[in-house]
């Protein structure tokens, strides 16, 4: 199945607790540009980096995911330069002068498809997959190996090995383990908003069993990676559906988070311990790295004005 898909991501950040209020249309092609409220204590100065598809390479486009467009803009911007940072394109920008909001807008047209199947009997044993990534043996095996060691937000403990045995029976084929154990994660932990924060470490999460995308993500990342199989961190966009009975609100869409595991020859597949064990059309890859702190879609810093908030909005479209 292939889909095009069209998303829409806007970040404002505001000092001194301003939060301001617009009207979003009935289309994604058009945003409102918002209303700046003068604030007593500007920020001096800013320096952000921004994963959101902010240049015309094709350097995120994947086996089930084209790029058609991606205009993108800031304001105010006082210069912009390009890296590139785990195959992903990240933007600079800075603002070198008082200033009361910073507007980030990506608007992209991406063609996403259900990707090429792959049967999860016809992968390598686990065991294989890991000793090859270790010898540097086969296609993929290099640039897979950074994500077989500890990050920031994933660490490996007893505890998270002993949750992980369980899927890899030895020679279980590697897609075929990692299925079981997305599926475990979905089944056995409970999605609950404002239950842990970016700092919660893994063996919290795995303790309470409760989280959102990005703690079952970490987890595992971290089951994953105990057991020598190379896994990363998928930043993205994924399309929700309305209530029964209700409209669709423009806007209402958020920011996802899912993994990718290393099936040697079958390459990376993506997998969503979330909502479900696989991945499909309805997601959108904005960029991937070791976890969330590599591929966060806005951060920076910012010199003076105090409190600041962030109000972030994206809708996604078929």
């Amino acid at each position: 199945m292939k889909t095009n898909s069209r998303f829409t991501s806007l970040s404002r950040a505001f000092v001194s607790g301003l939060l301001l209020a617009s009207a979003w249309p009935s289309s994604a092609d058009q945003l409102p540009n918002p209303t700046v409220t003068a604030s007593a204590r500007p920020f001096n100065a800013s320096f952000t980096a921004v994963n959101l598809f902010d240049t015309g390479t094709a350097e995120y486009a994947t086996a089930s995911q084209g790029v058609v467009s991606v205009p993108f803009t800031t304001d105010p911007n006082n210069g912009t330069w390009v890296e590139f940072d785990f195959g992903n394109t990240v933007t600079f920008m800075t603002v070198q002068e008082p200033h009361e909001q910073i507007t980030i807008t990506a608007m992209s047209d991406v063609d996403v498809t259900s990707g090429p199947p792959v049967y999860p009997a016809d992968t390598l044993p686990w065991e294989t997959v890991r000793d090859h990534v270790r010898a540097q043996r086969g296609v993929g095996s290099y640039e897979a190996f950074e994500y077989l060691l500890e990050s920031p937000h994933v660490r490996v403990d007893d505890a998270v090995a002993a949750y992980a045995a369980p899927s890899f029976a030895p020679g279980r084929p590697v897609l075929a383990a990692a299925l079981e154990l997305s599926g475990r994660i979905h089944a056995d932990f409970a999605y609950v908003p404002k239950a842990t924060t970016i700092a919660t470490p893994v063996s919290d999460v795995l303790a309470g069993r409760r989280g959102v995308c990005q703690d079952f993500a970490h987890l595992a990342l971290a089951c994953l990676r105990a057991q020598g199989v190379p896994a990363r961190y998928v930043s993205g966009y994924l399309e929700t559906a309305p209530a029964p009975g209700r409209p669709r609100t423009v806007g209402a869409d958020a920011s996802h988070a899912w993994v990718a595991v290393f099936c040697g020859p079958a390459g990376w597949i993506d997998l969503d311990p979330t909502n479900a064990p696989a991945s499909g059309a309805a997601y959108v890859t904005l960029a991937w790295g070791r976890d969330y702190a590599d591929v966060a879609p806005v951060k920076g810093v910012i010199l003076g004005g105090g409190e600041h908030t962030v109000s972030v909005a994206v809708d996604v479209q078929s």
